[in-house]
């Protein structure tokens, strides 16, 4: 969503209740995941293959030129999905144990991240790419959590903080999302059970 808003590209979208997948998703989706590009009777899955797709059909290019630059970018955009399942499991560990082991994952993985940012705003400075796009989800949902834990769980990584403030701050970003999703993010959380959507409801932000 956020390649195809910052190329400005047409298309439309369909929202998949993965709890209750239609049998037409089914059909087109080989893993029965989302995200899904459909161009005509052709798909193509996995959010970082989708948005290289994108890129490379629609120009100019949301990659750096220098070809080790842009394998190095590759390389962040695959650590992001890192990232995204650190957040999962830390967020749905149903003891207290497991819950800190995740944290401490998530909050190391967070400190390599930081050691690689330069001055900003964005990751490779100035320009907005497809790296960022690829990182902007997940500080999306750091910040929902963050928010209704009352708790900055950036504030120990300034570049993180600063390059998240600016990527949440994008017309694309924000307009990728559905209005409520902030909501819909933490009901689900709270749907689990986990250690940390107790936390959460603790502090009043769920239930």
């Amino acid at each position: 969503m956020i390649t195809l808003l910052e190329k400005g590209q047409d298309f439309d979208i369909t929202y998949i209740d993965l709890a209750n997948k239609p049998d037409w998703f089914l059909k087109i989706s080989p893993f029965g995941k989302v995200p899904v590009l459909r161009i005509e009777d052709e798909v193509v899955f996995e959010s970082a293959v989708i948005n290289e797709h994108l890129d490379e059909v629609t120009p100019p290019s949301l990659h750096p030129q220098d070809p080790l630059k842009k394998a190095q970018n590759r390389s962040w955009i695959e650590f992001s999905s890192q990232l995204n399942m650190d957040m999962f499991m830390w967020s749905l560990a149903q003891d207290e144990a497991s819950h800190d082991e995740k944290f401490e994952k998530l909050i190391a993985n967070l400190q390599k991240l930081e050691d690689q940012l330069g001055d900003g705003p964005f990751f490779n400075g100035t320009e907005f790419m497809l790296v960022d796009a690829a990182f902007a989800p997940f500080f999306m949902r750091l910040v929902f959590l963050s928010d209704a834990m009352g708790t900055n769980y950036l504030e120990s990584f300034p570049k993180c903080s600063d390059w998240s403030t600016a990527l949440l701050a994008k017309d694309s970003v924000q307009k990728s999302v559905i209005p409520t999703i902030k909501d819909k993010f933490l009901t689900y959380i709270d749907a689990k059970a986990s250690v940390l959507a107790k936390r959460i409801s603790e502090v009043g932000a769920l239930g």
